[in-house]
């Protein structure tokens, strides 16, 4: 299977790469720029929504991640799992768009969470 991942919590990163199977491939990427081309084949796109933001509580970088994705040929199709701020984070507002997010989960997100989201595909 193959992973993709955006984030810049480099503990979190830690976590995926000892919750998926060893012959699993898992690509990390800061900047979510660099993830979509990533996407093409992969089964999965855990994204950070803080790793998305342009600047802190400020939601306006997950919109343009969000219409990015939804334009990109590969990415597009890949299912989403939004990994949300912890708790206590305020955004601004949030936005939301039909079947954009396949799952959510909350942080902190531990090796158990990844292992168990490798078995929804």
């Amino acid at each position: 299977m193959k992973f993709v991942m955006v984030t810049r919590d480099k503990d979190m990163a830690k976590e995926a790469k000892k919750g998926f199977h060893p012959d699993d491939t898992l690509k990390v990427f800061e900047e979510w720029e660099d993830a979509l081309d990533s996407c093409k084949g992969a089964d999965l796109l855990f994204v950070d929504l803080v790793a998305t933001l342009d600047k802190p509580h400020k939601i306006a970088g997950y919109e343009k991640f969000g219409e990015a994705r939804m334009a990109h040929k590969h990415a597009n199709v890949t299912p989403l799992v939004l990994i949300s701020p912890p708790d206590g984070y305020e955004l601004d507002f949030m936005v939301g768009w039909p079947n954009f997010v396949f799952a959510n989960v909350r942080k902190p997100v531990t090796y158990k969470i990844f292992r168990r989201a490798s078995t929804w595909i």
